[in-house]
């Protein structure tokens, strides 16, 4: 009694050459964005290179914006609390004089 060796079926044959190929195209994928990543990584796209270096300077001007901005505000509290006093003391004076 000989047995012959079961044959696969077709279908399970396609079926797994269908999976094998679009297992492939997967791993090439992959591998293009990973060629991609490391591109953007190591700089090579000069456009980002060069956006980012707007950005930096956008930045840098925005800061300099800020700090000017918060000194203007400092200056104007010191300016508003000098005021306050003097109206102050003024009103002191004229209380004063009117009970004297």
């Amino acid at each position: 009694m000989s047995k012959e060796p079961t044959k696969p079926s077709d279908s399970l044959v396609q079926q797994l050459l269908t999976e094998r190929r679009e297992l492939k195209i997967a791993v090439e994928r992959l591998k293009l964005d990973l060629a991609d990543a490391q591109a953007g990584a190591s700089g090579g796209d000069p456009k980002s290179s060069r956006e980012v270096g707007e950005l930096k300077e956008e930045v840098e001007r925005l800061r300099y914006q800020l700090a000017s901005a918060r000194a203007e505000l400092t200056q104007l509290r010191e300016e508003r609390d000098h005021l306050r006093s003097g109206i102050e003391k003024a009103l002191t004076q004229l209380n004063a004089g009117e009970e004297g």
